[in-house]
Protein backbone atom coordinates (compact mmCIF):
# COMPACT_ATOMS: atom_id res chain seq x y z
CA UNK A 1 0.00 0.00 0.00
CA UNK A 2 2.70 2.26 1.16
CA UNK A 3 4.35 1.57 -2.75
CA UNK A 4 1.54 2.73 -4.42
CA UNK A 5 0.65 5.53 -2.37
CA UNK A 6 4.33 6.80 -3.14
CA UNK A 7 2.99 7.66 -6.71
CA UNK A 8 0.80 10.43 -5.45
CA UNK A 9 3.70 12.52 -6.45
CA UNK A 10 2.03 16.13 -7.45
CA UNK A 11 -1.63 14.74 -6.73
CA UNK A 12 -1.05 15.11 -2.88
CA UNK A 13 -2.05 18.60 -3.05
CA UNK A 14 -5.65 17.09 -5.09
CA UNK A 15 -6.02 14.27 -2.42
CA UNK A 16 -5.69 16.80 0.88
CA UNK A 17 -8.19 19.33 -0.81
CA UNK A 18 -10.54 16.35 -2.18
CA UNK A 19 -10.20 15.19 2.22
CA UNK A 20 -11.11 18.84 3.13
CA UNK A 21 -13.90 19.85 0.59
CA UNK A 22 -15.57 16.27 1.61
CA UNK A 23 -15.81 17.19 5.38
CA UNK A 24 -16.98 20.94 4.55
CA UNK A 25 -19.94 19.24 2.34
CA UNK A 26 -20.25 16.60 5.28
CA UNK A 27 -20.74 19.73 7.96
CA UNK A 28 -23.15 21.51 5.37
CA UNK A 29 -25.20 18.37 4.77
CA UNK A 30 -25.65 17.39 8.86
CA UNK A 31 -27.29 21.16 8.97
CA UNK A 32 -29.38 20.57 7.03
CA UNK A 33 -31.94 18.55 9.24
CA UNK A 34 -31.73 20.60 12.08
CA UNK A 35 -32.29 24.01 10.61
CA UNK A 36 -35.39 21.74 8.98
CA UNK A 37 -36.21 21.14 12.59
CA UNK A 38 -35.93 24.77 13.71
CA UNK A 39 -38.15 25.56 10.61
CA UNK A 40 -41.08 23.05 11.83
CA UNK A 41 -41.04 23.75 15.62
CA UNK A 42 -40.20 27.99 15.65
CA UNK A 43 -41.99 28.89 12.43
CA UNK A 44 -44.67 26.78 11.44
CA UNK A 45 -45.97 25.27 14.83
CA UNK A 46 -45.35 28.96 16.26
CA UNK A 47 -47.09 30.38 12.90
CA UNK A 48 -43.80 32.70 12.97
CA UNK A 49 -43.85 33.64 9.32
CA UNK A 50 -40.40 36.15 9.79
CA UNK A 51 -38.75 32.75 11.47
CA UNK A 52 -39.67 30.73 8.29
CA UNK A 53 -38.41 33.01 6.06
CA UNK A 54 -35.20 33.49 8.11
CA UNK A 55 -34.45 29.50 8.83
CA UNK A 56 -35.42 28.79 4.94
CA UNK A 57 -32.39 31.11 3.36
CA UNK A 58 -29.85 29.93 5.80
CA UNK A 59 -31.19 26.60 4.58
CA UNK A 60 -30.87 27.67 0.90
CA UNK A 61 -27.29 28.70 1.49
CA UNK A 62 -26.21 25.92 3.34
CA UNK A 63 -27.29 23.45 0.16
CA UNK A 64 -25.55 25.62 -1.90
CA UNK A 65 -22.51 25.56 0.23
CA UNK A 66 -23.01 21.74 0.42
CA UNK A 67 -23.17 21.71 -3.62
CA UNK A 68 -20.69 23.56 -4.17
CA UNK A 69 -18.26 21.78 -1.96
CA UNK A 70 -19.64 18.36 -2.81
CA UNK A 71 -18.71 19.41 -6.68
CA UNK A 72 -15.46 20.93 -6.20
CA UNK A 73 -13.99 17.66 -4.19
CA UNK A 74 -15.56 14.95 -7.19
CA UNK A 75 -13.21 17.86 -9.49
CA UNK A 76 -10.17 17.16 -7.33
CA UNK A 77 -11.22 13.56 -6.94
CA UNK A 78 -10.83 12.36 -9.97
CA UNK A 79 -7.88 14.37 -10.90
CA UNK A 80 -5.97 12.45 -8.07
CA UNK A 81 -7.23 9.28 -8.50
CA UNK A 82 -6.51 10.02 -12.32
CA UNK A 83 -2.92 11.05 -11.52
CA UNK A 84 -2.77 8.23 -8.94
CA UNK A 85 -3.16 5.59 -11.95
CA UNK A 86 -1.05 7.71 -14.84
CA UNK A 87 2.08 7.79 -12.40
CA UNK A 88 1.53 3.79 -11.25
CA UNK A 89 1.41 2.52 -15.10
CA UNK A 90 4.50 5.12 -15.69
CA UNK A 91 6.41 3.68 -12.29
CA UNK A 92 5.58 0.17 -13.42
CA UNK A 93 6.37 0.84 -17.32
CA UNK A 94 9.90 2.41 -15.90
CA UNK A 95 10.30 -0.58 -13.79
CA UNK A 96 10.07 -3.19 -16.77
CA UNK A 97 12.31 -1.45 -18.81
CA UNK A 98 15.11 -2.39 -16.10
CA UNK A 99 14.42 -5.96 -15.92
CA UNK A 100 16.22 -8.76 -17.33
CA UNK A 101 14.60 -11.34 -19.27
CA UNK A 102 14.79 -13.57 -16.30
CA UNK A 103 12.56 -10.85 -14.26
CA UNK A 104 10.64 -10.75 -17.52
CA UNK A 105 9.57 -14.12 -16.92
CA UNK A 106 8.91 -14.13 -13.44
CA UNK A 107 5.74 -12.70 -14.14
CA UNK A 108 5.07 -13.61 -17.92
CA UNK A 109 3.59 -11.01 -20.74
CA UNK A 110 0.26 -11.14 -19.73
CA UNK A 111 0.44 -11.02 -16.38
CA UNK A 112 2.68 -7.90 -16.71
CA UNK A 113 -0.55 -6.87 -19.15
CA UNK A 114 -3.45 -7.26 -16.81
CA UNK A 115 -1.08 -5.76 -13.92
CA UNK A 116 -1.16 -2.22 -16.22
CA UNK A 117 -5.01 -2.38 -16.89
CA UNK A 118 -7.29 -4.13 -15.34
CA UNK A 119 -5.46 -3.87 -11.72
CA UNK A 120 -4.32 -0.20 -12.00
CA UNK A 121 -8.22 0.81 -13.30
CA UNK A 122 -9.44 -1.15 -9.89
CA UNK A 123 -6.98 0.82 -7.76
CA UNK A 124 -8.13 3.97 -9.71
CA UNK A 125 -11.78 3.17 -8.74
CA UNK A 126 -10.80 2.44 -4.98
CA UNK A 127 -8.72 5.32 -4.36
CA UNK A 128 -11.32 7.87 -5.81
CA UNK A 129 -13.90 5.77 -3.64
CA UNK A 130 -12.15 5.81 -0.65
CA UNK A 131 -11.05 10.09 -0.94
CA UNK A 132 -14.67 10.77 -1.17
CA UNK A 133 -16.90 8.12 -0.13
CA UNK A 134 -14.38 6.65 2.98
CA UNK A 135 -14.05 10.64 4.48
CA UNK A 136 -17.71 11.72 3.70
CA UNK A 137 -19.34 8.37 4.94
CA UNK A 138 -17.31 7.70 8.45
CA UNK A 139 -18.01 11.49 9.14
CA UNK A 140 -21.58 11.20 8.26
CA UNK A 141 -21.93 8.74 10.49
CA UNK A 142 -20.06 10.39 13.39
CA UNK A 143 -22.15 13.68 12.84
CA UNK A 144 -25.29 12.00 12.17
CA UNK A 145 -25.17 9.58 15.74
CA UNK A 146 -24.02 12.90 17.92
CA UNK A 147 -26.83 14.68 16.37
CA UNK A 148 -29.04 11.91 16.96
CA UNK A 149 -27.82 12.00 20.72
CA UNK A 150 -28.40 15.65 21.21
CA UNK A 151 -31.97 15.13 20.03
CA UNK A 152 -32.90 11.73 21.95
CA UNK A 153 -30.02 9.72 23.85
CA UNK A 154 -32.42 6.69 24.20
CA UNK A 155 -33.29 6.43 20.57
CA UNK A 156 -29.97 6.57 19.73
CA UNK A 157 -28.93 3.31 21.29
CA UNK A 158 -31.35 1.21 18.73
CA UNK A 159 -28.42 2.26 15.87
CA UNK A 160 -25.72 0.50 17.72
CA UNK A 161 -27.57 -2.71 17.27
CA UNK A 162 -28.04 -2.11 13.83
CA UNK A 163 -24.36 -1.18 13.53
CA UNK A 164 -22.75 -4.00 15.36
CA UNK A 165 -25.15 -6.50 13.11
CA UNK A 166 -24.08 -4.78 9.75
CA UNK A 167 -20.29 -4.96 10.90
CA UNK A 168 -20.77 -8.37 11.38
CA UNK A 169 -22.13 -8.98 7.99
CA UNK A 170 -19.82 -6.77 6.14
CA UNK A 171 -17.02 -8.15 8.05
CA UNK A 172 -17.73 -12.03 7.09
CA UNK A 173 -18.21 -10.68 3.78
CA UNK A 174 -15.00 -9.43 3.45
CA UNK A 175 -12.92 -12.02 4.47
CA UNK A 176 -14.53 -14.74 2.10
CA UNK A 177 -14.58 -12.44 -1.38
CA UNK A 178 -10.66 -10.85 -0.48
CA UNK A 179 -9.74 -14.87 -1.35
CA UNK A 180 -12.07 -15.26 -4.87
CA UNK A 181 -10.63 -11.64 -5.97
CA UNK A 182 -7.25 -12.93 -5.40
CA UNK A 183 -8.34 -16.20 -7.77
CA UNK A 184 -9.99 -14.09 -10.04
CA UNK A 185 -7.02 -11.80 -10.88
CA UNK A 186 -4.92 -14.86 -11.64
CA UNK A 187 -7.62 -16.03 -14.34
CA UNK A 188 -7.02 -12.78 -15.43
CA UNK A 189 -3.63 -13.63 -16.46
CA UNK A 190 -5.08 -16.78 -18.09
CA UNK A 191 -7.20 -15.22 -19.91
CA UNK A 192 -5.01 -12.52 -21.27
CA UNK A 193 -2.58 -15.18 -22.18
CA UNK A 194 -4.54 -17.36 -24.02
CA UNK A 195 -5.70 -14.26 -26.28
CA UNK A 196 -2.10 -12.71 -26.42
CA UNK A 197 -1.40 -16.34 -27.76
CA UNK A 198 -4.06 -16.84 -30.07
CA UNK A 199 -3.56 -13.44 -31.89
CA UNK A 200 -0.30 -13.47 -32.80
CA UNK A 201 -0.09 -16.83 -33.84
CA UNK A 202 -3.32 -16.60 -35.67
CA UNK A 203 -1.91 -17.40 -39.25
CA UNK A 204 -0.80 -20.76 -37.60
CA UNK A 205 -4.22 -21.18 -35.57
CA UNK A 206 -5.94 -20.38 -39.44
CA UNK A 207 -3.34 -22.67 -41.25
CA UNK A 208 -4.19 -26.00 -39.26
CA UNK A 209 -7.72 -25.39 -38.80
CA UNK A 210 -7.43 -24.62 -34.91
CA UNK A 211 -10.12 -22.30 -34.67
CA UNK A 212 -12.38 -24.85 -32.81
CA UNK A 213 -9.85 -25.49 -30.42
CA UNK A 214 -8.74 -22.40 -29.77
CA UNK A 215 -12.41 -21.35 -29.44
CA UNK A 216 -12.78 -24.21 -26.64
CA UNK A 217 -9.65 -23.26 -24.95
CA UNK A 218 -10.84 -19.62 -24.57
CA UNK A 219 -14.15 -20.15 -23.64
CA UNK A 220 -13.06 -22.89 -21.09
CA UNK A 221 -11.00 -20.07 -19.34
CA UNK A 222 -13.56 -17.47 -19.65
CA UNK A 223 -16.17 -19.27 -18.12
CA UNK A 224 -14.13 -20.41 -14.74
CA UNK A 225 -13.72 -16.41 -14.47
CA UNK A 226 -17.23 -15.97 -15.04
CA UNK A 227 -18.08 -18.85 -12.02
CA UNK A 228 -15.49 -17.24 -9.80
CA UNK A 229 -16.87 -13.26 -10.78
CA UNK A 230 -20.30 -14.61 -9.92
CA UNK A 231 -19.48 -16.48 -6.75
CA UNK A 232 -18.01 -13.24 -5.65
CA UNK A 233 -20.79 -10.89 -6.70
CA UNK A 234 -23.30 -13.36 -5.46
CA UNK A 235 -21.60 -12.82 -1.68
CA UNK A 236 -21.83 -9.43 -2.03
CA UNK A 237 -24.94 -8.98 -3.18
CA UNK A 238 -25.85 -10.13 0.71
CA UNK A 239 -24.72 -5.97 1.80
CA UNK A 240 -28.31 -4.63 0.49
CA UNK A 241 -30.58 -7.05 2.45
CA UNK A 242 -28.77 -7.01 5.51
CA UNK A 243 -28.57 -2.87 4.72
CA UNK A 244 -32.50 -2.74 4.63
CA UNK A 245 -33.06 -5.14 7.75
CA UNK A 246 -30.80 -2.30 9.60
CA UNK A 247 -32.98 0.57 8.33
CA UNK A 248 -36.14 -1.43 8.49
CA UNK A 249 -35.08 -1.90 11.70
CA UNK A 250 -34.26 1.85 12.97
CA UNK A 251 -36.98 3.77 10.90
CA UNK A 252 -39.76 1.19 13.11
CA UNK A 253 -37.67 2.22 16.57
CA UNK A 254 -37.84 5.32 16.08
CA UNK A 255 -41.22 5.74 14.87
CA UNK A 256 -42.80 3.49 18.24
CA UNK A 257 -40.94 5.22 20.38
CA UNK A 258 -40.83 8.34 18.75
CA UNK A 259 -44.71 8.72 18.91
CA UNK A 260 -44.83 7.85 22.52
CA UNK A 261 -42.31 10.91 23.02
CA UNK A 262 -44.26 13.44 21.38
CA UNK A 263 -47.29 12.44 22.75
CA UNK A 264 -45.72 12.17 26.71
CA UNK A 265 -44.08 16.02 25.41
CA UNK A 266 -40.56 15.14 25.68
CA UNK A 267 -39.94 15.54 22.14
CA UNK A 268 -40.89 17.79 19.63
CA UNK A 269 -42.39 16.76 15.63
CA UNK A 270 -39.76 18.88 14.30
CA UNK A 271 -37.01 16.66 16.66
CA UNK A 272 -38.49 13.53 15.08
CA UNK A 273 -38.52 14.51 11.51
CA UNK A 274 -34.57 15.40 11.95
CA UNK A 275 -34.43 12.55 13.64
CA UNK A 276 -35.46 10.67 11.00
CA UNK A 277 -33.27 12.35 8.63
CA UNK A 278 -30.29 11.47 10.47
CA UNK A 279 -31.33 7.92 10.71
CA UNK A 280 -30.86 7.91 7.07
CA UNK A 281 -28.06 9.61 6.97
CA UNK A 282 -26.42 6.82 9.51
CA UNK A 283 -27.66 4.19 7.74
CA UNK A 284 -26.71 5.52 4.10
CA UNK A 285 -23.05 6.05 5.64
CA UNK A 286 -23.06 2.56 6.61
CA UNK A 287 -24.26 1.34 2.85
CA UNK A 288 -21.59 3.47 1.51
CA UNK A 289 -18.99 2.17 4.11
CA UNK A 290 -19.95 -1.38 2.90
CA UNK A 291 -19.53 -0.18 -0.58
CA UNK A 292 -16.06 1.36 0.23
CA UNK A 293 -15.29 -2.20 1.68
CA UNK A 294 -16.13 -4.15 -1.04
CA UNK A 295 -13.95 -1.92 -3.17
CA UNK A 296 -11.31 -2.23 -0.89
CA UNK A 297 -11.35 -5.78 -0.84
CA UNK A 298 -10.82 -6.05 -4.80
CA UNK A 299 -8.43 -3.49 -4.71
CA UNK A 300 -6.19 -5.25 -1.99
CA UNK A 301 -5.81 -7.94 -4.50
CA UNK A 302 -4.59 -5.47 -7.54
CA UNK A 303 -2.15 -3.40 -5.04
CA UNK A 304 -0.39 -6.69 -3.88
CA UNK A 305 0.11 -7.67 -7.77
CA UNK A 306 0.91 -4.07 -9.29
CA UNK A 307 3.54 -3.69 -5.56
CA UNK A 308 5.11 -7.24 -6.54
CA UNK A 309 6.11 -5.36 -9.75
CA UNK A 310 7.13 -2.08 -8.49
CA UNK A 311 8.98 -4.18 -5.57
CA UNK A 312 10.79 -6.32 -8.04
CA UNK A 313 14.44 -5.21 -8.67
CA UNK A 314 16.37 -5.74 -11.89
CA UNK A 315 18.72 -9.25 -11.27
CA UNK A 316 21.34 -7.58 -13.30
CA UNK A 317 22.55 -4.52 -12.73
CA UNK A 318 25.64 -2.09 -12.82
CA UNK A 319 28.44 -1.59 -11.33
CA UNK A 320 29.46 1.70 -8.86
CA UNK A 321 32.31 2.48 -11.51
CA UNK A 322 31.32 0.88 -14.67
CA UNK A 323 33.46 1.19 -17.36
CA UNK A 324 32.61 3.43 -20.23
CA UNK A 325 34.99 1.92 -23.24
CA UNK A 326 34.85 -1.29 -24.88
CA UNK A 327 38.43 -0.94 -26.06
CA UNK A 328 38.05 -4.35 -28.86
CA UNK A 329 36.28 -6.70 -30.07
CA UNK A 330 37.87 -9.89 -28.39
CA UNK A 331 35.64 -12.11 -26.61
CA UNK A 332 37.17 -14.79 -23.84
CA UNK A 333 35.06 -17.08 -21.73
CA UNK A 334 36.51 -18.42 -18.57
CA UNK A 335 35.49 -21.42 -17.55
CA UNK A 336 31.84 -20.01 -17.87
CA UNK A 337 28.58 -22.25 -16.31
CA UNK A 338 25.13 -21.28 -16.79
CA UNK A 339 21.42 -22.29 -15.45
CA UNK A 340 18.86 -20.40 -16.44
CA UNK A 341 17.48 -21.25 -13.03
CA UNK A 342 20.82 -20.79 -10.62
CA UNK A 343 21.14 -23.23 -7.97
CA UNK A 344 18.95 -26.00 -10.04
CA UNK A 345 22.41 -28.34 -11.10
CA UNK A 346 20.70 -28.02 -14.86
CA UNK A 347 23.30 -26.10 -16.65
CA UNK A 348 22.67 -24.60 -20.37
CA UNK A 349 26.26 -24.03 -20.81
CA UNK A 350 28.72 -26.01 -18.89
CA UNK A 351 32.44 -25.00 -18.41
CA UNK A 352 33.02 -23.42 -21.16
CA UNK A 353 36.86 -21.94 -22.36
CA UNK A 354 36.84 -19.82 -25.61
CA UNK A 355 38.82 -17.25 -26.59
CA UNK A 356 38.04 -15.23 -29.79
CA UNK A 357 40.08 -12.67 -31.18
CA UNK A 358 39.14 -8.89 -32.42
CA UNK A 359 37.98 -9.11 -35.57
CA UNK A 360 37.68 -12.87 -36.12
CA UNK A 361 34.45 -14.21 -37.81
CA UNK A 362 33.59 -17.35 -35.49
CA UNK A 363 30.73 -19.61 -36.43
CA UNK A 364 28.54 -21.52 -34.22
CA UNK A 365 26.79 -24.80 -34.80
CA UNK A 366 24.70 -26.94 -32.62
CA UNK A 367 21.96 -29.33 -32.35
CA UNK A 368 18.80 -27.57 -31.10
CA UNK A 369 19.02 -27.46 -27.04
CA UNK A 370 22.89 -27.39 -27.59
CA UNK A 371 23.27 -23.75 -25.89
CA UNK A 372 24.16 -21.43 -28.66
CA UNK A 373 21.57 -18.59 -28.26
CA UNK A 374 22.52 -19.21 -24.31
CA UNK A 375 26.50 -18.37 -24.89
CA UNK A 376 26.01 -14.77 -27.35
CA UNK A 377 23.54 -14.21 -24.56
CA UNK A 378 26.27 -14.13 -21.89
CA UNK A 379 28.16 -11.80 -24.43
CA UNK A 380 25.71 -8.88 -23.74
CA UNK A 381 25.02 -9.59 -20.40
CA UNK A 382 21.58 -10.41 -20.89
CA UNK A 383 22.29 -13.03 -18.07
CA UNK A 384 24.73 -13.33 -15.44
CA UNK A 385 27.23 -16.47 -15.55
CA UNK A 386 26.73 -19.15 -12.36
CA UNK A 387 30.39 -19.90 -12.50
CA UNK A 388 33.81 -18.59 -14.64
CA UNK A 389 33.68 -15.19 -16.31
CA UNK A 390 32.69 -13.48 -19.89
CA UNK A 391 35.05 -10.82 -20.95
CA UNK A 392 34.78 -8.09 -23.77
CA UNK A 393 37.56 -5.74 -24.40
CA UNK A 394 39.71 -7.54 -22.29
CA UNK A 395 37.55 -6.72 -19.21
CA UNK A 396 34.78 -8.92 -17.48
CA UNK A 397 31.47 -7.87 -18.70
CA UNK A 398 29.89 -7.39 -14.93
CA UNK A 399 32.76 -4.38 -15.00
CA UNK A 400 30.62 -2.21 -18.08
CA UNK A 401 27.94 0.10 -17.71
CA UNK A 402 25.75 -2.20 -19.57
CA UNK A 403 23.96 0.80 -22.08
CA UNK A 404 28.06 1.11 -23.05
CA UNK A 405 28.88 -2.78 -23.75
CA UNK A 406 25.01 -3.32 -25.35
CA UNK A 407 25.93 -0.67 -27.87
CA UNK A 408 29.37 -2.06 -28.21
CA UNK A 409 27.99 -5.76 -28.81
CA UNK A 410 24.82 -5.95 -31.01
CA UNK A 411 22.70 -8.63 -31.38
CA UNK A 412 20.68 -9.42 -34.35
CA UNK A 413 18.21 -12.43 -33.25
CA UNK A 414 16.38 -15.24 -35.68
CA UNK A 415 12.79 -13.41 -34.33
CA UNK A 416 14.08 -9.77 -33.98
CA UNK A 417 11.35 -7.16 -34.09
CA UNK A 418 10.26 -4.39 -36.28
CA UNK A 419 8.24 -1.60 -34.99
CA UNK A 420 5.26 0.72 -36.62
CA UNK A 421 7.04 3.69 -38.50
CA UNK A 422 9.04 3.75 -41.81
CA UNK A 423 11.72 1.99 -42.35
CA UNK A 424 13.72 5.08 -41.68
CA UNK A 425 12.46 5.34 -38.17
CA UNK A 426 12.78 1.34 -37.52
CA UNK A 427 16.79 1.50 -38.89
CA UNK A 428 17.28 4.77 -36.36
CA UNK A 429 17.02 2.33 -33.29
CA UNK A 430 19.97 1.44 -33.85
CA UNK A 431 21.42 5.17 -34.43
CA UNK A 432 19.22 7.77 -33.74
CA UNK A 433 21.92 10.19 -35.08
CA UNK A 434 22.43 8.27 -38.54
CA UNK A 435 21.82 9.65 -41.83
CA UNK A 436 19.92 9.09 -45.11
CA UNK A 437 22.95 8.27 -45.98
CA UNK A 438 24.26 5.83 -43.72
CA UNK A 439 20.79 4.02 -43.91
CA UNK A 440 21.47 3.65 -47.43
CA UNK A 441 24.88 2.04 -46.11
CA UNK A 442 24.06 -0.15 -43.96
CA UNK A 443 21.08 -1.56 -46.02
CA UNK A 444 23.32 -2.28 -49.13
CA UNK A 445 25.92 -4.05 -46.70
CA UNK A 446 22.45 -6.61 -45.41
CA UNK A 447 21.18 -6.53 -48.73
CA UNK A 448 18.07 -5.02 -47.91
CA UNK A 449 18.14 -2.43 -50.27
CA UNK A 450 17.37 -4.80 -53.10
CA UNK A 451 13.44 -4.86 -51.67
CA UNK A 452 13.77 -1.55 -50.59
CA UNK A 453 14.10 -0.04 -53.82
CA UNK A 454 11.45 -1.59 -55.08
CA UNK A 455 8.71 -0.24 -52.65
CA UNK A 456 6.47 2.20 -53.70
CA UNK A 457 7.70 5.19 -51.00
CA UNK A 458 10.94 3.34 -50.81
CA UNK A 459 13.26 4.30 -47.42
CA UNK A 460 9.67 6.04 -46.65
CA UNK A 461 7.91 3.09 -46.67
CA UNK A 462 5.51 2.34 -43.73
CA UNK A 463 5.98 -0.95 -41.81
CA UNK A 464 3.06 -2.62 -39.55
CA UNK A 465 3.09 -3.21 -35.98
CA UNK A 466 5.67 -5.88 -36.12
CA UNK A 467 6.82 -5.95 -39.37
CA UNK A 468 3.37 -7.62 -40.95
CA UNK A 469 3.78 -6.29 -44.52
CA UNK A 470 7.40 -7.52 -44.78
CA UNK A 471 8.52 -11.29 -45.58
CA UNK A 472 10.52 -13.16 -42.94
CA UNK A 473 13.77 -12.79 -45.17
CA UNK A 474 13.34 -8.98 -45.57
CA UNK A 475 12.23 -8.31 -41.79
CA UNK A 476 15.87 -10.18 -40.82
CA UNK A 477 17.60 -8.13 -43.54
CA UNK A 478 16.20 -4.85 -41.65
CA UNK A 479 17.34 -6.29 -38.51
CA UNK A 480 20.94 -6.39 -39.70
CA UNK A 481 21.11 -2.96 -41.41
CA UNK A 482 20.06 -1.58 -38.26
CA UNK A 483 22.12 -3.37 -35.83
CA UNK A 484 24.88 -2.65 -38.14
CA UNK A 485 24.42 1.06 -37.72
CA UNK A 486 25.85 1.04 -34.54
CA UNK A 487 28.97 0.57 -35.96
CA UNK A 488 29.61 -2.27 -32.41
CA UNK A 489 32.68 -4.21 -32.25
CA UNK A 490 30.99 -7.12 -31.53
CA UNK A 491 28.29 -8.16 -33.95
CA UNK A 492 26.27 -11.43 -33.30
CA UNK A 493 23.50 -13.35 -35.71
CA UNK A 494 21.67 -15.63 -33.41
CA UNK A 495 20.35 -17.71 -36.66
CA UNK A 496 19.39 -14.47 -38.43
CA UNK A 497 19.71 -15.12 -41.63
CA UNK A 498 17.40 -18.57 -41.56
CA UNK A 499 14.44 -16.70 -43.57
CA UNK A 500 17.18 -15.88 -46.80
CA UNK A 501 18.17 -17.82 -49.25
CA UNK A 502 21.86 -18.65 -49.67
CA UNK A 503 22.67 -16.71 -52.44
CA UNK A 504 21.68 -13.44 -50.19
CA UNK A 505 23.21 -15.47 -46.90
CA UNK A 506 26.52 -14.98 -49.04
CA UNK A 507 26.57 -11.72 -50.42
CA UNK A 508 25.72 -10.49 -46.26
CA UNK A 509 28.84 -12.44 -45.59
CA UNK A 510 31.00 -11.15 -48.21
CA UNK A 511 29.98 -7.48 -47.50
CA UNK A 512 30.58 -8.19 -43.67
CA UNK A 513 34.03 -8.83 -44.23
CA UNK A 514 34.17 -5.98 -47.02
CA UNK A 515 32.99 -2.96 -44.76
CA UNK A 516 33.48 -4.02 -41.17
CA UNK A 517 36.48 -6.13 -41.02
CA UNK A 518 37.37 -4.97 -37.71
CA UNK A 519 34.42 -6.07 -36.24
CA UNK A 520 34.40 -9.36 -34.49
CA UNK A 521 31.62 -11.34 -36.05
CA UNK A 522 29.75 -14.38 -34.34
CA UNK A 523 27.46 -16.25 -36.33
CA UNK A 524 25.06 -18.75 -35.47
CA UNK A 525 23.70 -20.67 -37.92
CA UNK A 526 21.44 -24.31 -38.93
CA UNK A 527 23.00 -24.31 -42.64
CA UNK A 528 26.84 -25.29 -43.15
CA UNK A 529 26.84 -22.79 -45.77
CA UNK A 530 26.38 -19.64 -43.21
CA UNK A 531 29.29 -20.61 -41.60
CA UNK A 532 32.13 -22.43 -43.21
CA UNK A 533 33.47 -19.49 -44.86
CA UNK A 534 34.33 -18.34 -41.25
CA UNK A 535 37.80 -17.91 -39.75
CA UNK A 536 36.93 -20.95 -37.00
CA UNK A 537 34.04 -22.55 -36.19
CA UNK A 538 32.29 -23.59 -32.66
CA UNK A 539 30.27 -26.51 -32.69
CA UNK A 540 28.74 -26.88 -29.53
CA UNK A 541 27.08 -30.04 -27.93
CA UNK A 542 24.65 -30.36 -25.32
CA UNK A 543 25.96 -27.31 -23.70
CA UNK A 544 29.83 -28.23 -23.84
CA UNK A 545 32.13 -27.21 -26.52
CA UNK A 546 33.13 -30.10 -28.44
CA UNK A 547 35.32 -28.18 -30.97
CA UNK A 548 36.58 -25.11 -31.98
CA UNK A 549 38.90 -25.02 -35.32
CA UNK A 550 38.32 -24.10 -39.17
CA UNK A 551 35.67 -25.65 -42.09
CA UNK A 552 38.63 -28.00 -43.27
CA UNK A 553 40.09 -29.48 -39.50
CA UNK A 554 36.45 -30.24 -38.29
CA UNK A 555 35.40 -31.54 -41.65
CA UNK A 556 38.37 -34.30 -41.06
CA UNK A 557 38.57 -34.90 -36.95
CA UNK A 558 35.08 -33.78 -35.70
CA UNK A 559 32.16 -36.16 -36.39
CA UNK A 560 29.25 -33.81 -35.20
CA UNK A 561 30.42 -32.04 -38.06
CA UNK A 562 31.00 -34.31 -40.89
CA UNK A 563 27.70 -35.75 -39.75
CA UNK A 564 25.61 -32.26 -40.44
CA UNK A 565 28.38 -31.90 -43.29
CA UNK A 566 26.92 -34.94 -44.79
CA UNK A 567 22.99 -34.39 -44.52
CA UNK A 568 23.10 -31.02 -45.75
CA UNK A 569 25.56 -31.18 -48.36
CA UNK A 570 26.16 -34.57 -49.87
CA UNK A 571 21.72 -34.92 -49.37
CA UNK A 572 21.14 -31.85 -51.76
CA UNK A 573 21.83 -28.76 -49.78
CA UNK A 574 19.79 -26.03 -50.29
CA UNK A 575 17.55 -25.65 -53.43
CA UNK A 576 18.84 -22.13 -54.27
CA UNK A 577 21.98 -22.69 -53.11
CA UNK A 578 25.14 -21.27 -55.81
CA UNK A 579 26.42 -23.47 -57.81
Amino acid sequence: MRKVLQQLKQYKRDTFLTIGLSALEVLMEILLPFITAKIIDEGLEASSLPAVFRYGILLVVLAFLSLFFGATAGRFAASSASGLSANLRESIYANIQTFSFSNIDKFSVPGLVTRMTTDITNIQNAFMMIIRVAVRAPLNLIFSFAMCLFISPDLSMMFLIAVVFLILVIGTIMVVTLRIFNQVFRRYDDLNASVQENISAIRVVKAFVREEHENAKFSKASQLLARLSVKAEGLLAFNNPAMMVAVYFCIISASWFGAQFIVGGTMTTGDLTSLFSYIMSLLMSLMMLSMVIVMISMSLASIRRVSEVLDETPDLKDPENPVMQVEDGRIDFNHVNFSYKHGSGKNALSNIDLHIRSGETVGVIGGTGSGKSSLVNLICRLYDVDEGSVCVGGRDVRQYDMEVLRNQVSVVLQKNTLFSGTILENLRWGNPDATDEECVEACRAACADEFIDRMPDGYHTRIERGGANVSGGQKQRLCIARALLKKPKVLILDDSTSAVDTATDAKIRAAFAQKIPGTTKIIIAQRISSVESADRILVLDNGRIDAFDTHENLLKSNPIYQEIYESQVKGGGDFDQPA
